[in-house]
This record gives structure tokens, C-alpha cells and sequence, in this order.
């Protein structure tokens, strides 16, 4: 290479070699965008007889004029677990209306951040919208089992039907029922609200570390003391915040297959109809038994079963 060419390449290269320092300094300057969080879905499932202010089955009818107003607290006790869930970091919060008709919320006073599931029938019922997406679940609203006392408006899925059910042995409210098939997805029940009994009764089903409110303290079936209303709205917001918090110390409910159920009703007519399917069998007058190695399927085939004696 001549003097002349070399002349003429090293300020070249000088150029390039500046360029290449400035670029390598500036790619020391810059930090890594943050990662994004990872979403955390919640499913809440809201009964309507543990709801604060509830005390008698009129209150929860839609011919009763005590249902509106019932209705609004329904809401009220929701949307306080729902700004606990976000102020504790969920990304997603569905609701699923699980009393009754599942038309109990009034839609436009839900919190505007959550998906509503209303109407029925649907194929999971109180726990329609579940799957395996979900990071925990939460039961708002419930009650009793049926034959507990004190215990306001107890009964199990349905008053004029179920005496008890019993899973491989186990006599289950309706959140126990529930939360079986929440472990099927894998999905931990972390929060319940209601009555002093039935957070006695959850606790003593899912577990001490489940978080519970209780909104009222039954005095009979019909008849309760409810908590001042602003001390229970700021405790279900922060239960709901304890819940997330705290979530890596759960582990969802999950019995073990096969699943033995045994329906108990309250008359030997309602069980005319449920023998009828197979697989299903009838050991006393009034109750129906069947055995599946899928909870999925054997909560389905007890849903129908207990719409079948509704009907018979």
C-alpha cells in the first residue's frame, strides 16, 4: 500500500472506529425493557344468600319486593372484592352470578373492570367460566350447608330437593361441591364470604389459610346480626388483597378418583326420574348413588340428576 492510499484510509478508519465506540457505550447506557407481568386471572362466583343484609328467602326472589334492594348489596359486596383483587394485582377478574336465575346482579352497578356471566342454565352453573387460565378463585355470597344451624337460609344447591350430598363420604356444602371441581382446573379457592358458619365450614373443608369475611353472624335460619356495613365493605376489599398476597401458600381442593357420589332427597318421588339414567342407582328410596372416575362429568351428572327430582 502507498503513502497516498494509507492517506486516505485512515481517516476512515478512524471514522469507523469512533462510530463503533459510540455505538458500543450506548448499548451499555441502555437498560432492558421491563418484562411484562404475567396475567392473573381470578374467577369469582357470587350466591346472593350470604350476602350482607340477607335474612330471608324473600330477599332473594325476584317476586319479592325486598329483592331489588338486595340486589344492590349483592353488587356493592362484589365490586368491593373486585377492587381488592385489582388493587392486589390482577390483571382479570370474571363474575359469575350463581344464584338462582343467575340474573341477580344488576349489570351496570358491577364494577366496569369485570366480565359479568349471568343467566342460566349454564353448563357449569355456579361455576360456569372456569378453566385452567385462572390463578385462583374466589366464592362471594355463600352459605351453609343444608342441616347447619345457626346458619342463615342453609341449604345445598337446592332447598326443596337436596337433603345432603355426599362426595367419597364427605357431606359437602355447595362450596365444597364447587371448589372440587375448581381443583379439577388445578384453580385454588382462596377467599370466601358469608356467614360465620359457613367460613367455619370452608376452613374446616379447604383449609386454615383460606381468607374469610364474614358478613353477618347467623341467630337462626331467618334471622342474623349483620356487621356495620362500611367495616364489612373495607374487609372484603382487603380480604381480597390478603388473598393475592398470598396466593403461592394455596393448592386447590382435589379429591381423589373415583368419585362416589350419593344424593340424599327429601321425598322417594324425586328420585323416580334419576334411575332412569344409567349408571345411576337407587340403594334406599330416596337417594341416588353413581361412581365416576371424571369430576367434571360426575359434577354434570349431578347437576341433572338434582334438576330431574326439581321436576319429578
Amino acid at each position: 500500500m502507498n503513502n497516498r492510499m494509507k492517506r486516505l484510509l485512515l481517516p476512515l478508519l478512524f471514522m469507523v472506529s469512533v462510530l463503533l465506540a459510540v455505538n458500543q457505550l450506548s448499548a451499555q447506557g441502555k437498560t432492558a425493557a421491563p418484562a411484562s407481568p404475567p396475567p392473573l386471572k381470578v374467577f369469582v362466583s357470587v350466591d346472593m344468600e350470604g350476602i350482607w343484609g340477607v335474612v330471608h328467602g324473600n330477599q332473594c326472589s325476584a317476586n319479592s319486593p325486598e329483592y331489588q334492594i338486595a340486589r344492590k348489596w349483592m353488587a356493592q359486596d362484589t365490586n368491593s372484592v373486585v377492587q381488592g383483587l385489582f388493587e392486589g394485582g390482577a390483571t382479570e377478574v370474571v363474575v359469575n352470578d350463581s344464584h338462582g336465575s343467575m340474573r341477580n346482579i344488576i349489570a351496570s352497578e358491577l364494577d366496569p373492570r369485570a366480565v359479568l356471566i349471568s343467566g342460566s342454565p349454564k353448563p357449569l352453573s355456579m361455576m360456569e367460566g372456569i378453566d385452567s387460565s385462572f390463578a385462583a378463585c374466589i366464592f362471594v355470597g355463600y352459605h351453609a350447608r343444608a342441616g347447619s344451624a345457626p346458619a342463615v337460609l342453609d341449604h345445598t344447591i337446592s332447598g326443596a330437593a337436596i337433603y345432603s350430598i355426599r362426595i367419597n363420604g364427605i357431606e359437602m356444602p355447595e362450596l365444597g361441591i364447587n371448589a372440587a371441581l375448581a381443583g379439577y382446573f388445578k384453580v385454588p379457592v382462596v377467599m370466601l364470604t358469608g356467614d360465620t358458619e359457613t367460613c367455619r365450614q370452608a376452613q374446616e373443608l379447604l383449609g386454615k389459610e383460606l381468607v374469610t369475611v364474614a358478613v353477618k353472624e347467623a341467630i337462626n335460619r331467618l334471622a342474623a346480626r349483620n356487621y356495620a356495613r362500611e367495616k364489612v365493605l373495607v374487609d372484603l376489599r382487603e380480604g381480597a388483597r390478603k388473598a393475592l398476597a398470598s396466593l403461592k401458600n394455596f393448592r386447590s381442593y382435589q379429591l381423589q378418583p373415583p368419585y362416589q357420589f350419593e344424593i340424599n332427597l327429601h321425598n322417594s318421588q324425586q328420585a323416580e326420574l334419576g334411575i332412569l339414567i344409567p349408571g345411576v342407582r337407587r340403594p334406599a328410596p330416596r337417594t341416588l348413588t353413581f361412581t365416576s372416575q371424571d369430576y367434571l362429568e360426575a359434577f354434570k351428572l349431578a347437576r341433572a340428576l338434582i334438576a330431574l327430582a326439581g321436576v319429578s
